[in-house]
């Protein structure tokens, strides 16, 4: 397999966009913003959204349960397909930003909580597609510095996390949620009219890259050949199961604190706002800063002591999380909720290499979504039946179990070891 695969993916380097490496960094960050920008204000929301409806918090989990349901749905046969057409790259994320902005606007005009979720599959299938072939060209074009290229990627998704929330809560004292997830939806279709133009050169003749020209012409037998191989001879499912966890602690922070704030401790949707603005824009410092470490360091000695901190924050939380204390621990927690996610994807992409890598991203994902999937309606049931605090104490154990399982991965073990003993 290693002599096949060496004549079929020899690499050159070539620009995959009119402005090269950087103008692509650029663009997949700005769109990466968008994408985050929605989602964090949707957070800010979800009180709002309870009262609207009248349904309570196991249904609130069901939602995110839904979103993360089509995101792993979506993931593998967009990683699949993505890898196989490269040369349509440009389109595929195009359409994207566009089934993103009419799953926001099914959203918006739902009379009824089961178009609510359909809206939300929308998005959320949209959305998982899009970051396949973004994170898949980003880690081809800075193959060196992979670790920092994926953390100013999460920037942008930081900024959007960050003016999501304050901006939203500013308007929430002024407009209706529906009417604000209307006027947002236009943001997307906006992007899509410059992504068509800014990415048409993805794919595109004069600058595949000879290993995508050889791979689409390959069989996609192949393509599955590859993928099994890599996760039968390396760690890489550990990797994910790490990625798993974390997902699933991300997603009852940014489901229950809104809830938590508005409900137990008082909070306006403008103090909301400001306070998840708050969590993520350490982040914006952090995540390039530990992405540069990981690169430079090794991803184990950055992301095991990140999942301890994050442990022992989230417990804080759950103990102390009250008054100026709840705002101070808040702060702190955002050097890691956002900065470990850059490295895990580095990690993954580290060991899978470039000849699969959407492929690799979308089973992967799959598996990661559906880990995601359960925790909101488990959260949801802690948070209704027993707080705030029982639904932080089962956050602070998967983030124990994610550093101890990342500390007995093998990262040695890569795609290119692998193929070589074949």
């Amino acid at each position: 397999m290693e002599k096949i695969l060496n004549k079929a993916y020899q690499r050159k380097k070539y620009s995959y966009t009119p402005g090269g490496s950087v103008f692509l960094l650029a663009g997949l960050t700005v769109a990466h913003g968008i994408f985050h920008f929605m989602a964090q204000s949707f957070s800010v929301m979800l009180p709002a959204i309870k009262e609207t409806f009248g349904i309570s918090a196991v249904q609130i989990g069901a939602i995110i349960t839904a979103r993360e349901l089509a995101a792993g749905m979506a993931s593998f046969p967009g990683g699949v397909v993505s890898d196989y057409l490269r040369r349509y790259r440009g389109l595929l994320m195009a359409s994207c930003m566009v089934m993103f902005a009419l799953g926001w606007w099914v959203i918006g005009i739902s009379p009824v909580y089961p178009l609510l979720l359909a809206g939300m599959v929308m998005v959320a299938s949209a959305g998982s597609i899009w970051h396949l072939p973004s994170l898949a060209e980003l880690s081809l074009q800075f193959s060196r510095r992979r670790g920092a290229a994926l953390a100013v990627h999460g920037v942008g998704g930081s900024l959007g996390d960050i003016f999501g929330p304050m901006i939203t809560g500013l308007l929430l004292g002024v407009l209706s949620w529906r009417g604000i997830i209307s006027m947002y939806a236009a943001l997307p279709l906006i992007m899509a009219c410059w992504v068509t133009w800014a990415f048409r050169g993805l794919g595109n003749q004069k600058s595949r890259t000879v290993n995508t020209r050889q791979l689409e012409e390959a069989d996609i037998r192949l393509q599955f050949k590859i993928t099994k191989h890599i996760l039968k001879q390396t760690h890489i499912w550990r990797v994910n199961v790490v990625a798993g966890l974390r997902g699933m602690c991300f997603d009852i922070f940014v489901t229950f604190l809104p809830l938590f704030m508005k409900e137990k401790l008082g909070f306006s949707s403008q103090s909301i706002g400001f306070h998840f603005g708050l969590l993520w824009t350490v982040g914006i410092i952090a995540s390039p800063v530990m992405g540069h470490l990981s690169d430079r360091f090794g991803r184990k000695p950055i992301l095991i002591p990140a999942l301890a901190y994050s442990t022992v924050l989230t417990l804080m939380l759950a103990l102390f999380g009250k008054g100026f204390l709840f705002t101070l621990i808040i702060v702190f927690l955002g050097i890691s909720i956002r900065s470990d996610y850059s490295i895990l994807s580095a990690t993954i992409l580290d060991i899978a290499g470039d000849k699969v890598a959407t492929t690799m991203l979308g089973i992967l994902s799959f598996s990661r979504f559906i880990m995601a999937a359960i925790s909101p309606l488990i959260a949801g049931a802690l948070y209704q039946y027993l707080g705030m605090q029982a639904a932080l104490f089962f956050v602070a154990a998967l983030f124990a179990s994610s550093a101890i399982i990342f500390a007995l991965t093998d990262l040695n073990k890569t795609a290119t070891a692998a193929i070589s003993k074949s």
